[in-house]
């Protein structure tokens, strides 16, 4: 565990983290001293994944880079679901074969998730590669008496779990009300109690499937994610991650499953993120409502670092009320933390040497400020305030008459590393400028100093044509992107 002092020397409170089965914030304590393993349940891949996906994905990515910047080695395990009804019938209407369409919306989830900053999971493992796996799994359950086959299926005996319902905060009753409305009479007939949940599916003409000891056919939603986890981080993992939907039954029933198996704790902090929602009534955002925008879509007009951006800023447990106007604001903020670091790094060349003392003390205190805000349950809300003292910070002093580049590069060190959490790519004035467009520059700044106006404007002009944007200041000119 990383310990927090500030900088006298006091200790400050550790990680805590809100665990939804507990309903409360936590002192966060890993299994192995700096060491998470995380898995975090990924998409049904069908289609194009939305931005209610994204939320999701981009939640725990900021919240695993932050647990990085904190000195941890993250296990970050990530499925693809590419076994299931939506798959099967999306590939009966194009003509493909199932596995071949999921893998079409893999390889689409990749590109689009790239472009909005996640990092790679430390594996993504998917349900087609773990039959074998899920098969012994399964029949684990069945020797243990906690799962039965049913005319070609096989379920789970959900009362013999162990306070079943508890993550979504339900007790049997509900449970059972609720699944004898939702459950056709077809199942209800094959299983002994109708909060039962499938484990396997038996075979149905045309349909993909494995040959198991129960009979062929292929895997209920649930068993993919206990099987991946148990065999990939352990018996027993540091947190677990997804949607506030996911929290029954499909959390509830990896909990049930994956306890009856192993006899020991499946999760000791689950995490869930808020939803994304549209309109003036807060309509969660799901392809089943028809009411989403796909990533795929949205990137191809604004900046993928912009979605990022709006996405990382909130608290992840929180709702995000997706609008153009707030998708707008967020391109305004980001700009003027691109604005403010483009500036300090303009006062890189012909920065004096050394340190102010001044810049130091107030950035380690700004530091174990953000620390504070961050390690509690990663709000990132209050973590973007603490950033925003920074970019003031920032912008007062690339106007100073004299800089030091010791603190320019801590200023810019820091802004970099926090922005790091924030999936947030800020591109480098190196990266941005070509031979042809610093040449212009230099041409116009000759003929201003000669008075030569009418060049002057003509360069000006073919450089906004180009998308660059100069700015004339005390200590000479500089130029962002449009």
């Amino acid at each position: 565990m990383v310990v927090s002092l500030n900088y006298e020397g006091r200790r400050r409170p550790m990680l805590r983290l809100y665990n939804t089965l507990t309903r409360q914030k936590e002192e966060f304590k890993p299994i192995t001293l700096g060491e998470i393993r995380m898995y975090v349940c990924g998409p049904t891949v069908y289609n194009y994944i939305h931005i209610g996906n994204a939320r999701s994905a981009i939640a725990f990515d900021t919240i695993r880079r932050y647990f990085e910047y904190r000195g941890y080695k993250v296990d970050y395990v990530s499925n693809f679901t590419d076994v299931d009804d939506k798959i099967i019938n999306a590939a009966h209407e194009t003509g493909e074969e199932p596995l071949d369409l999921a893998q079409r919306f893999i390889d689409a989830f990749m590109a689009d998730t790239k472009a909005i900053g996640i990092e790679p999971a430390t594996v993504n493992p998917r349900a087609s590669q773990m039959i074998p796996d899920i098969i012994d799994f399964i029949q684990v359950l069945i020797d243990k008496g906690y799962a039965y086959a049913s005319d070609g299926d096989v379920y789970f005996r959900a009362r013999k779990a162990k306070n079943y319902g508890a993550l979504a905060n339900k007790n049997i009753d509900e449970l059972e009300q609720g699944a004898s409305q939702h459950v056709a009479d077809a199942e209800t007939a094959r299983k002994e109690d109708p909060i039962d949940f499938a484990l396997w599916k038996g075979a149905k003409p045309g349909e993909i499937r494995w040959d198991a000891p129960f009979g062929p056919g292929r895997p209920g939603w649930h068993i993919e994610c206990s099987v991946m986890s148990t065999k990939l981080l352990g018996d027993t993992i540091d947190i677990h991650g997804g949607g506030q939907d996911l929290e029954f039954p499909h959390h509830q029933n990896e909990i049930a499953q994956s306890e009856a198996k192993t006899g020991k704790t499946f999760v000791n902090y689950w995490m869930h993120n808020g939803f994304v929602t549209v309109g003036e009534d807060d309509e969660k955002m799901s392809k089943s409502l028809g009411n989403f925008v796909t990533v795929h879509d949205i990137i191809r007009t604004v900046d993928p670092m912009v979605l990022r951006f709006f996405m990382a800023t909130t608290q992840y447990r929180k709702p995000i009320r997706y609008t153009e106007a707030n998708l707008a604001a967020a391109a305004t903020d980001l700009e003027h933390l691109r604005t403010a670091r483009a500036n300090l790094v303009f006062r890189q060349d012909g920065a004096s040497k050394g340190a102010a003392e001044q810049i130091t003390t107030a950035v380690t205190d700004l530091k174990q400020r953000f620390i504070d805000a961050m390690d509690d349950d990663v709000n990132v809300a209050n973590g973007l305030a603490v950033l925003y003292e920074l970019v003031k910070l920032m912008n007062e002093y690339a106007t100073s008459d004299v800089v030091y580049a010791d603190s320019v590069a801590l200023l810019l060190s820091t802004f970099d590393a926090w922005m790091q959490i924030f999936g947030v790519q800020m591109a480098t004035e190196t990266e941005l400028l070509d031979a042809d467009i610093e040449q212009m520059i230099q041409q116009r700044d000759a003929a201003r100093a000669a008075k030569d106006f009418a060049t002057s404007d003509r360069l000006r002009d073919e450089l906004v044509a180009r998308g660059i944007i100069l700015e004339d200041t005390a200590q000479g000119t500089r130029w962002r992107r449009a």
